[in-house]
């Protein structure tokens, strides 16, 4: 018993390793930065990818329990790679902790807004917190985020008709807009 359970770890390890990559390959898609608004610097990759990863947690907790603890191996590998990132930056061993509790704030702050949007299926309320979160320093003048937020919302409606074997192999893709990757 005990060899299946490590079975299963490696196993999942696997499925999670794929399903970061197939989402951060979608994050990474220049037609985000290109042509609907997102800066292309270490926080607005830091947005985009971010946002895939809630849409992608939106649709896994429709999902039964093996499914879940993937999710929740995905958000670990995605603080993991956060982590990676501060310390590439040049961020200190002492100053590393307060950037991810503000990393982790900003990131769950992003869910909680983007899940009231997308609850009420309301693409100008995603569109307006899109602009102040990728925006914040520039009000009125932020970039129309109309784009990004229909993309979010068909995003959506695509990973919901998921079947579910393709959720729980780490098969997920997003595909950016106009089917391009």
């Amino acid at each position: 018993m005990l060899f299946g359970y490590f079975r299963q770890k490696k196993h999942n390890r696997i499925i999670v390793e794929r399903q970061y990559a197939a989402l951060t390959a979608t994050a990474r898609t220049p037609v985000f930065y290109a042509e609907l608004g997102v800066p292309d610097t270490v926080m607005g990759r830091f947005e985009m990818l971010s946002l895939v990863l809630i849409l992608y947690f939106r649709r896994m907790r429709q999902s039964a329990r093996g499914g879940q603890e993937i999710a929740q191996e995905i958000i670990d590998a995605f603080f993991e790679d956060v982590d990676h990132s501060i310390r590439e930056l040049g961020i200190g061993d002492q100053g590393v902790p307060k950037r991810m509790k503000k990393l982790a704030g900003m990131f769950f702050g992003r869910l909680e807004a983007y899940a009231a949007a997308l609850d009420k299926d309301d693409a100008g309320l995603l569109a307006s917190a899109l602009r102040r979160n990728i925006y914040p320093e520039m009000g009125d003048d932020a970039p129309d985020m109309a784009g990004l937020a229909e993309w979010m919302m068909d995003a959506e409606r695509r990973l919901r008709a998921l079947d579910e074997e393709v959720v729980e192999t780490g098969s997920v893709r997003l595909d950016a807009p106009g089917g391009l990757l």
